[in-house]
This record gives C-alpha cells, structure tokens and sequence, in this order.
C-alpha cells in the first residue's frame, strides 16, 4: 500500500479517485446491450449468458426442483447461521416502520402520509468470485417486510448453470417470488424491459460491478427507478496510535478481497501505526485464498497520514465512504463530525464484517462518493410515502380566498377558478 505524508488538500481530489472507469468508458457497451434486450428479449439475454458467463442454459428461470435440491446442499451449520443473520436484519428492518402521520393543519383541512409499497421489485445479486447469498438477506429482507408483491431475484450462473445453493436457500427462506439464472448488463436490462422469462419491475436493487453500476444508471432513463449507484466495494479507516494494527489490516483486507477494483484507505495521526498496519497487511495478504484479487486491490489503497483531527475529517468527508470504520481513543469527536458516510462501525470489536453479515444493518450501501446525496438500502427504500387530504366546507372556506390569491399571482385563472367555483356555493 502507498504511504502518503501530510498530502495538501488542493492535491486531496486525485489523491481519493477511486479506481474504476468513467461512465463514458462502458456505457457505449450497455446501452448496445440495453437496446439488444429491449428488441429480441430472451434470446438476446441466453446469448450475453453464453457469450459473458460460458454458459448455454436450456431455462434462464429457477425450478422448484433445483431450489429443492439446493436446500439439502447447503450444511446445517451454515443454514442456522444464516437463519441468525435473517433473524437480526428482520429485527432492525421491522423497527424501522412508521405509522401513519395525521395532522389537521387548518380547521377542516385534513392531511395526512401513508407508506404503500413498491409492488415490483428486481433484485440483483452478485456471483462470479463471490457469489453473494449474504446480498440476498439484505434485500430479500427489507422487501418482505415492506409487502412487496413480486421480488424478482437475478444473479448469475456458474459454469455448470447454476446458481450457488447458498443463494436459493436465502432466496426462499426470505420471500424472493422468482429467481432468474442471469447477471451482468443483461440482468438489469431483463428487468427494466420485461422479457418472456423476466417480469419488468418498478425498482431495481443491488450492488454490482462498474458495467452493472451503469446498467442501472441506464435504466433510470428508461423509467425505472434505482436505490442508489452502488459499484465496486470501498472502505474508509481512521484509527490512531490506540488501534489495533492487526484488526485494521484485517478491516482493509476484507474490502479488498471483494475485487480487482475495491478500494481500501487508512487515514491516521499515528506514522507509528500506519507502518505497523503495513507490515500486518503483508503478513496477512501472503497467506488469503484471495490473494491475487486483494492484492490488486492493494495496489489501488493508500495508507494517509494527517497531523490532526480537523485534517483528518475533512478529508474522510471529501471521500465520502461507503463503509467508515472508527479505532481511536476520541471516537465521539468522529462519530459526531462525520457527515458522509454509507455505514459506520465504531470501536476494535466492530470489524465491517459484521455489517456485511449478521449485526442486523444493511449492507448495499451508495459507493463513489454517493455517501454525500445516497443513504444506504433500508425499510423505506421499498416504499413509497403518499399524502392525503380531506377538506370539509369549513376548511375550503378557511383557506380558499389564500388559494385564489396566490393562483391569481402566478397567472393560473383556471387553479383560481376551481376554487372560487366552490367557495360562490358555500357563500
């Protein structure tokens, strides 16, 4: 990882560029595909399945059988802890319902806000290196709890055309109504067109690669809606000379085991730390089964030292990231003064892991600096709020003439028009 000292803040834009490629570098290709999809349906998705996964499939759609099947596959051990995993996110996903707001504003004007949910949503879930059953709680989820009435789930097969038991078991276990073996631009653009196999939804969720990223951002054009830009996985350290050197590492490197293009920073006020967390992040790549993946990613990470505290917060706001972990004595002061950020995990017992998998949040959360303007997946991201209102004679003659008034500055006589109409009856 590249050490940098005391960086000066006009140099702070380069310094914290993630590592992917622009929009206008890939979306030539997505929107090709986009267009392909949208014109021949399933057989131009089977041939982006040949042609990117090396697979034929004889049916894109999951069988009862194959869920049946994977279900005995997946050890009973791994089924419990996923069971604990579902029993923590239903619980801080539940907790985060609302009633129904009320309030009479003006005597005899009523107004009020009920949460209807989104009836159609597509969920994506990665494969290739990781196939992420983890993604699926995370969604799966959130959209039962909300009533979703379709939950589509896409992710791609494997080379022998399937998907991991993993998934299926989650996919199940959480409401999912129907399960598509295709990924990529593909899956995002089945789902925003509706093809024979795949159900044109009203939402789509989930995080993905960079092609995915801008699939989506494509769709949005095309009508349908998106929780957030959500591309390659990225994460943010503060920690100062108290930390841990072997727990940081260890933070860093689960990020960047995602993928080639995951990003991995340190920020600290400690040059003591920042080499021990070097050192421990060398003794720790040599011996992970990703090795080759984290080690690219490596090669994109920074370890930054600051000289102080106020430095140090606006340069991790600058970056904005998607998961920001905290290891240091005053963790007030950075837990109170940090205002971008997709989740935050506080202490030395909090490594990111657990936010990935069990403690109950939700894990796809906005990446690229999205943290500034995008909150991460939760309860409300499958709902939508619509308001009311109810006025009685009473209310119309409260606030008519201010109506007439204000339709009548704005040059609009037939808003005025529907009022006064009314009011000359009621007169």
């Amino acid at each position: 990882m590249q050490i940098i000292n005391n960086p000066s803040q006009d140099s702070w834009e380069d310094l914290l560029k993630r590592p992917t490629q622009t929009v206008g570098d890939i979306e030539a290709i997505v929107t090709s595909i986009f267009k392909d999809v949208a014109a021949h349906g399933d057989t131009a998705i089977a041939e982006y399945t040949r042609k990117f996964d090396g697979v034929t499939l004889t049916h894109q759609t999951v069988t009862e059988d194959e869920i049946a099947t994977a279900v005995e596959e997946v050890p009973e051990t791994l089924k419990a802890a996923i069971v604990l995993a579902k029993t923590n996110i239903e619980a801080f996903h539940k907790a985060q319902q609302t009633p129904k707001v009320a309030l009479e504003t003006t005597l005899g004007v009523h107004c009020w806000q009920e949460k209807r949910p989104i009836q159609k949503v597509g969920l994506y879930i990665p494969g290739g290196t990781a196939p992420l059953f983890s993604t699926v709680l995370m969604l799966a989820i959130p959209a039962q709890i909300a009533g979703c009435k379709e939950i589509v789930l896409c992710s791609p097969p494997n080379k022998a055309g399937a998907l991991a038991p993993e998934i299926l078991f989650a996919a199940q276990l959480c409401g999912v109504t129907k399960i598509i073996k295709v990924g990529g631009i593909q899956a995002i653009a089945g789902l925003t067109f509706g093809t024979e196999s795949i159900p044109q939804v009203y939402k789509i969720f989930g995080p993905g690669n960079q092609y995915v990223t801008v699939a989506k951002q494509l769709a949005t054009k095309h009508g349908v809606a998106i929780d957030m830009p959500a591309g390659p996985s990225e994460l943010l350290v503060y920690a100062d000379k108290s930390a841990n050197p072997a727990y940081v590492a260890s933070d860093l490197l689960s990020q960047a085991e995602h993928g080639v293009d995951s990003q991995v920073i340190l920020v600290s006020t400690s040059h003591t730390l920042i080499e021990a967390v070097s050192k421990a992040v060398a003794t720790q790549l040599a011996v992970l089964p990703r090795k080759a993946i984290a080690e690219k990613a490596i090669a994109n990470s920074k370890l930054i030292y600051v000289e102080d505290d106020a430095t140090a917060l606006a340069l991790i706001d600058a970056y904005g990231p998607e998961h920001y972990i905290i290891c240091c004595e005053n963790e007030d002061l950075y837990i109170d003064n940090i205002n971008n950020a997709g989740s935050v995990f506080i202490g030395d017992y909090t490594p990111e892991s657990a936010g990935d998998y069990a403690s109950g949040t939700n894990h796809t959360l906005p990446t690229n600096g999205f943290s500034k303007a995008y909150s991460g997946v939760n309860l409300d991201s499958f709902m939508k709020q619509m308001t009311f209102q109810k006025i009685s004679k009473e209310g119309l003659l409260n606030i008519g003439g201010a109506i007439e008034l204000m339709a009548a500055a704005e040059g609009l006589e037939a808003h005025k028009n529907a009022v006064s109409i009314r009011l000359k009856d009621l007169k």
